[in-house]
């Protein structure tokens, strides 16, 4: 399993949100350089983020969540054009990071 997880659930439709794509960064500085992307699959998941060999640096990381384009598939009005949740890479152990997702609101916290 890669180091980070994720897992969004589309709380409006009570089911998992397929299709989202997910970029993950890494802070440099002022910067951010993404590292990896990818695509949730039909639950909501993406546990191949990153290859199951590669360790992260400690550090500040962040999620951007797609969402715009999600909520689009079905025509669905939205706020957020994407969501980004930003954490701290304090060990070498596993981080999973859930989004709870509506087309006005949504919440995360760290998973296990």
């Amino acid at each position: 399993m890669s180091q980070i997880t994720t897992h969004i659930l589309d709380t409006t439709k009570g089911k998992p949100a397929v299709n989202v794509t997910i970029a993950l960064l890494q802070q440099s500085g002022d910067n951010w350089q993404e590292i990896a992307r990818g695509v949730t699959n039909k639950d909501g998941r993406i546990a191949d983020l990153l290859p199951n060999s590669t360790q992260l640096e400690l550090g500040v990381y962040k999620m951007k969540f797609f969402t715009k384009e999600y909520f689009a598939q079905d025509e669905t009005a939205n706020f957020y054009p994407f969501v980004e949740i930003v954490f701290d890479v304090a060990t070498t152990e596993h981080y999973h990071v859930p989004l709870l997702l509506n087309p006005f609101g949504y919440a995360t916290y760290r998973g296990s």
